[in-house]
C-alpha cells in the first residue's frame, strides 16, 4: 500500500495515521528510538505491508507484469491501488476526499516534531503538492513510479511504466476491489479500530 491507503487504513486514530507515514522511513526493530506514540502506527504499517505482500491475489497480480517490471511489481501495485482507492473512494469512506486529506495533513502538521527528518520532509511535500488528491490522475502514478526508479543505482526500469501499465489496469482494478475490503478487515482487527468513516 502507498500513502493514501495507509492513512485510510489507520483512520481515524491520529497516532496510527502519523505512524503510518513514519512506517515508510523507520527501519529496524520496534520500539527502538521511535517516539512511543508512533509505535503502533509503524507496527500497523508493517503488518499491512506483510499482509499485502503475502496475499494470494496480490501475488497473482505480480505474475501478470511483464518480465522487465516484475521485480518492481509490488511498488507499482501499491501506487495503482492508491489510484483505485480514489476512484472508488465513496465505497470506502463517508468523508469526502477533500475532508479526509485536509484532516490527514493537519494531523501530520500537529505531530511533525515526532517524525524523523525524512518523514517530516515527505509530510511537507504531500501537503505542498496535495499529492493525496493527485492520486486520482493516472499520470501522477506514472510520475511517482519514474521518480522512484531514479533512486535505483544502475538503471531505471520504471521509465516504461507509462507504456506497459495501462494494459494491466483493468485486472489490477478488479484485484483491488476484491482485496481492499479484506485488507480493511485485517487492519481493523490488527489495530482494534472501528470501521473507517
Amino acid at each position: 500500500m502507498n500513502y493514501l491507503a495507509h492513512f485510510h487504513l489507520a483512520w481515524p486514530e491520529e497516532s496510527l495515521v502519523v505512524g503510518g507515514l513514519e512506517g515508510d522511513f523507520h527501519k529496524g526493530p520496534l520500539p527502538g528510538k521511535l517516539a512511543p506514540s508512533l509505535h503502533d502506527g509503524v507496527a500497523l504499517h508493517r503488518a499491512i505491508d506483510a499482509y499485502t505482500d503475502s496475499h494470494p491475489c496480490v501475488a497473482e497480480a505480480r505474475r501478470r507484469f511483464p518480465a522487465e517490471l516484475r521485480r518492481y511489481a509490488g511498488i507499482l501495485i501499491d501506487l495503482c491501488f492508491d489510484h483505485f482507492l480514489t476512484q472508488h473512494w465513496s465505497s470506502f469512506s463517508k468523508l469526502s476526499r477533500l475532508e479526509f486529506n485536509a484532516e490527514v495533513y493537519a494531523m501530520l502538521g500537529r505531530h511533525s516534531d515526532l517524525l524523523s527528518q525524512p518523514a517530516r520532509h515527505m509530510a511537507e511535500r504531500l501537503q505542498e503538492f496535495d499529492v493525496l488528491m493527485r492520486y486520482e490522475h493516472f499520470d501522477t502514478i506514472i510520475g511517482s513510479a519514474e521518480r522512484i526508479g531514479q533512486r535505483f543505482k544502475h538503471s531505471n526500469p520504471m521509465h516504461r511504466s507509462g507504456e506497459l501499465l495501462p494494459a494491466l489496469l483493468p485486472e489490477l482494478e478488479q484485484t483491488f476491489l476484491v482485496f481492499y475490503p479484506e485488507l480493511i478487515g485485517f487492519s481493523r482487527r490488527s489495530a482494534m479500530l472501528a470501521d473507517p468513516e
